[in-house]
């Protein structure tokens, strides 16, 4: 008997041989009279074995049979489920093996066979967090995650993503062999074409979201010079996409957390479906996002949302690519990475002036654009023209002959007889 059951009897017994009433042993033992009545009967029929709860030792009817309990043993540790979290690996269970278990469940037969968690919980850190912007697309937080997302089957890459702050949604996301505007291009025009032009973007300060000259002198600031952009920085502009720049990891949390979980949950995944290369986890991306929303996602508090659609005209190809400047020479040519192209248009007349200082635009595909006045003008690549040089003269050999005085030089009109002769 334990403590508590044996000082529930000693009570029990004193109501039994009279020494206090009913009322004064469920006093006692804070428990209704009549639940008194019942203990009285079970202890003058059974003695002290009456206390003890019937359930005691017998095995629950709604209890995991131990063959069930052995089998999530051997998948939990086998390498296809291995570094699964309790909550990843119950999920997994009903989905791949038909197992429906719980979270708890897991643990408790986790902790029954001794064995630790993939990670250890901490204490909970008192903060207070910012609070979620009330609209879908009023506020995207971008950032890469370089992780060894395919474990030793391959060597690891980027993960590029984008997470809307009212939603908790992953709105775009795309794996690159490393970190690159590229694929901050990509991710935007993958979030553009399905929800449309969200309100602000959040960063960190890595120099593809800014410039490195971005300082301006008072000087600079006075005479009104706009601000230097980087590449990603001038396509937000053109979008009307207001650009926060982070100054710690702390301040876009949202998307901090959401690599932490990915990389909890996506290795595992990618495994368990067999992807051995970054192609490969391409392909089955949208089938994790989508799972992944379906999970994690929340309703925001205002249904309507904050994301635009593209204006008429606007191309994201011409808007998310890589800008240079050159000068239009004769011919509608310019020089651009040791080759030569030539403006590819049915029109006539010349277009642009020549002189004329453009905007060269080159596309994800790798297509050349120049930007004048608002319009793209494809470019295709032409040969340089040949100019005919004048043929060059010939040098005189560099050899100097010996200088012959001619016969009517003073030197040769010097008579020989008044020439001294040494004795």
């Amino acid at each position: 008997m334990t403590r508590v059951e044996l000082h529930r009897y000693k009570v029990i017994r004193q109501h039994v041989e009279g020494f206090i009433t009913g009322g004064e042993a469920a006093e006692l033992l804070g428990i209704s009279i009549r639940q008194v009545y019942r203990l009285k009967k079970r202890v003058l029929e059974e003695g002290e074995m009456g206390i003890i709860h019937k359930n005691r030792g017998r095995k629950p009817a709604h209890a995991i049979p131990d063959e069930m309990r052995k089998i999530i043993l051997e998948l939990y540790t086998s390498d296809r489920y291995r570094d699964c979290n309790d909550h990843h690996f119950a999920e997994l269970l009903a989905k791949h093996e038909g197992i429906e278990v719980s979270p708890s469940t897991v643990r408790r037969i986790r902790c029954d066979a001794q064995m630790k968690p993939k990670r250890k919980r901490r204490t909970p850190k008192a903060h207070r967090p910012r609070e979620r912007k009330p609209q879908a697309g009023m506020l995207v937080q971008m950032d890469a995650s370089p992780h060894h997302w395919l474990e030793d089957r391959a060597e690891p890459f980027s993960l590029h993503a984008a997470i809307d702050d009212a939603t908790g949604k992953i709105v775009a996301a795309t794996f690159r062999s490393q970190e690159d505007a590229a694929g901050y291009f990509m991710i935007t025009q993958q979030m553009i074409e399905k929800h449309g032009i969200p309100m602000g973007i959040y960063s960190d300060r890595h120099t593809i979201f800014r410039s490195p000259n971005e300082k301006q002198t008072i000087e600079q600031e006075l005479a009104g010079e706009p601000m230097p952009l980087s590449q990603f920085g001038q396509a937000l502009k053109e979008l009307g996409i207001t650009h926060i720049k982070a100054t710690t990891p702390q301040t876009k949390g949202r998307i901090e957390r959401l690599f932490q979980t990915l990389q909890d949950r996506w290795v595992v995944e990618l495994r368990i479906r067999g992807v051995n290369t970054l192609e490969g986890a391409n392909k089955i991306l949208p089938e994790l996002i989508e799972d992944h929303n379906q999970k994690f996602a929340v309703e925001p508090q205002e249904p309507e949302s904050a994301f635009v659609p593209l204006q008429p005209g606007q191309s994201l190809d011409l808007i998310l690519c890589f800008r240079d400047r050159r000068t239009l020479g004769p011919g509608e040519t310019i020089s651009y990475q040791g080759k030569t192209y030539k403006i590819h248009t049915t029109e006539q007349k010349q277009a642009i002036p020549v002189k004329t200082r453009v905007e060269v635009r080159k596309t994800l595909d790798g297509k050349l654009f120049i930007w004048y006045n608002g319009k793209g003008y494809p470019l295709r690549e032409t040969t340089k023209p040949q100019h005919q040089t004048a043929p060059k003269k010939e040098k005189a050999s560099s050899e100097k002959k010996p200088h012959k005085p001619a016969a009517n030089h003073p030197w040769r009109q010097f008579p020989k007889s008044r020439i001294p002769r040494r004795a």
